[in-house]
């Protein structure tokens, strides 16, 4: 059983976008600062506020602030989400992000396309919005749980599937009407879902668990584990029986039996990972610092990117030579991947 206690330092642990608070000596400092500069205010001599650097940011489709979790791409549309209710849509022959921010600011932390282009977003308000294939306009649904929600997938008929915390399993068929829920009944948190088919899907969170179901996620086979209680930030596997996990300190795990075991392989970094993009045959992984990485046989190579010490959370393939990344304080660029 995981404590409340433990279960949030795993949580700060493995969130890129948190932002740490202003320390109390700087909040002391920043309120003595203040008061010495009440008097010259009350004399007069206040020079004008120039409010144009502001100006400036504000106007731009990307900004410095930005935190972005998700990106997501259909035959004509590319989106990524984040912060505050943040989506950026861009046609992909267009040059410009187009900028806006849903009702309420939601944190969104997930985005999926389905098979029928539309997008579908997932907040930790524990709402899923959904869009048509433009992404322009969004509609929230509640979630009909109490649980933390981490992660969300479309299936190949076009249910939505979200998973989060009690190893919790909710599924629609009706873009989020109605949802069933189920959960593994395992104190843990479920962090992904895949689809390899209509039938076989594959859960992943806390402790390294992995469980499948062979039926579309009706019934779920008794989880299996990662070795060393491992936290995976992100799973993907190609079919049933090969996948990868990504974790902490550039450790990456890979099974060849679905999962029943695992072993590491060797990756030329040891900044946390934190998911998996698949272009093709290519595979490649994404972390802090600005890591990008590709599966080159057994082991892993780096991608070069611009030296910024920010985090990458997902990425896209634009073509054969450029992957689009998407991370931290407003990383939103192509490296190139030939």
């Amino acid at each position: 059983m995981t404590s409340i206690t433990t279960r949030k330092r795993i949580e700060a642990e493995t969130t890129p976008a948190a932002v740490s608070p202003q320390s109390s000596f700087v909040k002391r400092v920043s309120g003595v600062l203040a008061a010495a500069a009440l008097p010259v205010l009350l004399s007069g001599c206040e020079a004008p506020l120039n409010l144009e650097g502001v100006e400036q940011e504000q106007a731009k489709s990307i900004r410095r602030t930005d935190q972005f979790q998700a990106l997501a791409a259909n035959d004509s549309t590319l989106v990524a989400v984040g912060g505050d209710g943040l989506v950026l849509t861009k046609d992909r022959n267009a040059a410009d992000w187009q900028r806006m921010v849903l009702p309420g600011q939601p944190a969104l932390i997930d985005l999926v396309v389905c098979p029928d282009q539309s997008f579908a977003a997932l907040s930790m308000e524990r709402q899923v919005w959904t869009s048509d294939a433009k992404g322009l306009h969004w509609q929230a649904v509640e979630l009909p749980t109490e649980e933390d929600v981490l992660a969300l997938t479309c299936a190949p008929d076009n249910g939505l599937w979200v998973v989060g915390s009690f190893s919790t399993i909710l599924g629609s068929a009706d873009k989020g009407v109605s949802w069933n829920q189920n959960s593994l009944n395992e104190d843990a948190m479920l962090t992904a879902i895949q689809f390899l088919d209509g039938d076989q899907v594959v859960v992943s969170g806390e402790f390294g668990l992995v469980a499948k179901s062979r039926d579309g996620g009706r019934n779920w086979q008794p989880s299996e584990y990662m070795p060393d209680d491992f936290y995976p930030q992100g799973v993907h596997f190609t079919n049933a029986a090969q996948g990868w996990a990504a974790g902490l300190s550039g450790t990456i795990l890979h099974t060849e039996d679905g999962g029943l075991s695992w072993q590491a392989q060797v990756t030329p970094t040891e900044s946390p990972l934190y998911g998996f993009h698949k272009s093709g045959d290519r595979l490649f992984a994404l972390g802090d610092h600005g890591t990008v990485l590709e599966l080159n046989g057994d082991s892993w190579r780096r991608i070069a990117t611009p030296n910024i010490p920010v985090y990458l959370r997902d990425g896209e393939a634009l073509n054969d030579n450029q992957l689009l990344v998407a991370g931290g304080w407003g990383a939103l660029f192509t490296v190139v991947i030939k």
